[in-house]
């Protein structure tokens, strides 16, 4: 009951939020430079004033900012996103089509970092005054510092060009006609070089947040106490140590997973990833507003609904909370 009305409420709070997000990406959007009607009509060859005008017409252009506010606000609300301009298509339609991608790419991401850098950050720790938990830390503070895209430059480079092991661009092989499992196997060797990628970063943070979180826990006075009681070194690093080093780095983890979605656009755009980031890109220099503000709008939801799953997994991993609450 009480995880029940946790959640009403943050799910109240959430659409507030949104709600707000949209009215300020819409007014940002439109105080952009750029025109999309004189964009579509030098792509069409056509220049003249009269033809600017029944574009801007059609697609609601040439109306106050607050009317297009309005119907921008209505149509979310019975999700109609618009039109893309450049795509042809519903917003809907196109987003819908490539979030599973990025989904997939972030997905797989989150948890490659997650887990890599908890135990690299705890082998860290256990070795603090070792030469391997210098190298550890030294190898994440490379990562952490190093651009996103020279690595994806870099791997594409290695183990595509050089090497040729893995694919250099794409979801899957184009014309090869795969199914079932053979296609799944196929998605899933075009995924190691761009989850990889965008994982590293993140395992950077993860691995040093473990690490001193982990040696901070370690000089708790629960901690020596199960020293005293002659616990096996592992079992205290395993039991108490690093159950309650975790805290802050669920913290961590919520917030950075909403943030994948947006450092995506780096990694899909270098290995031309078919997801909702590239997407993002595309409808940047086409200067497709509707698109834009759909994308945004869907970013802005997965930030928020992970930041509510991470709420409800810290009430869970530590008892104090639910108590306090």
């Amino acid at each position: 009951m009480l995880y029940a009305r946790l959640f009403v409420m943050r799910l109240l709070k959430a659409v507030v939020v949104l709600f707000l997000i949209v009215i300020f990406n819409f007014i940002l959007i439109q105080l952009a430079p750029g025109d999309p009607a004189a964009i579509m009509a030098g792509e069409a060859g056509a220049t003249d004033e009269e033809f600017l005008r029944q574009l801007r017409e059609r697609f609601g252009l040439d109306q106050p900012m607050y009317v297009q506010l309005w119907r921008y606000v209505s149509g979310i609300a019975t999700l109609d996103f618009g039109w893309s301009y450049r795509q042809g298509m519903p917003v809907l339609d196109l987003i819908l089509e490539r979030l599973p991608a990025t989904l997939l790419l972030t997905g797989t991401a989150f948890v490659l970092s997650l887990a890599l850098g908890i135990v690299l950050g705890s082998m860290a720790a256990a070795r603090v005054k070792k030469p391997s938990g210098s190298l550890i830390m030294a190898l994440a503070l490379i990562f952490y510092a190093t651009p996103l895209f020279w690595v994806a430059l870099m791997a594409v480079v290695l183990f595509s060009v050089f090497l040729g092991w893995l694919p250099a661009y794409g979801m899957y092989t184009v014309g090869a006609g795969h199914t079932g499992f053979a296609l799944a196997l196929d998605v899933a060797k075009h995924l190691i070089l761009p989850a990889t990628t965008l994982a590293l970063f993140f395992m950077a943070i993860y691995t040093r947040m473990t690490r001193a979180s982990m040696l901070e826990a370690s000089q708790q006075d629960y901690v020596k106490t199960a020293r005293a009681k002659g616990l096996a070194p592992r079992v205290i690093q395993r039991r108490h140590v690093l159950r309650n080093a975790l805290l802050p780095i669920i913290t961590l983890a919520g917030l950075q997973a909403g943030q994948m979605v947006g450092g995506a656009i780096l990694t899909e755009t270098v290995f031309a990833w078919p997801g909702i980031g590239r997407l993002m890109f595309e409808a940047l220099q086409q200067r497709d507003y509707n698109l834009l503000l759909g994308i945004f709008f869907f970013s802005a939801a997965l930030v928020i609904v992970f930041n509510i799953i991470t709420d409800l997994v810290y009430r869970l991993a530590d008892p104090r909370i639910k108590e306090a609450s």
